[in-house]
């Protein structure tokens, strides 16, 4: 038996971006040009306010950064590896314990 399509035409079920692709979806739109240094990327988006869960809780990339050893990113690339790390790290110590990480695994 067929399930009937959702109507309401072209929407597509809403993402959460966190974590790397945030930070990725914001260098895409950034004014940003690699190689770059850590400090052309704090000064392009160190201010911003990056999701680190699917609950939308924050952190500075800035602060981020602080955590990089790298002192230059030759692409865009390696700049998103150098932090998933730093972003991994602070969401298991950030993420409110076994509930709130069982929580994070249903999509309601």
């Amino acid at each position: 038996m067929g399930v009937r399509p959702p109507s309401g035409g072209d929407d597509e079920p809403e993402s959460v971006e966190f974590g790397i692709a945030a930070v990725d979806a914001r260098l895409r739109h950034a004014d940003l040009s690699f190689p770059a240094s850590k400090d052309d990327v704090a000064a392009e988006l160190g201010h911003e306010q990056i999701p680190y869960d699917v609950h939308g809780n924050t952190v500075a990339l800035g602060e981020m950064l602080e955590r990089v050893p790298t002192a230059e990113f030759r692409s865009r690339q390696e700049l998103l590896n150098q932090l998933h790390e730093p972003f991994e790290e602070h969401r298991r110590n950030n993420s409110g314990g076994v509930f709130q990480q069982v929580r994070s695994m249903f999509p309601f």
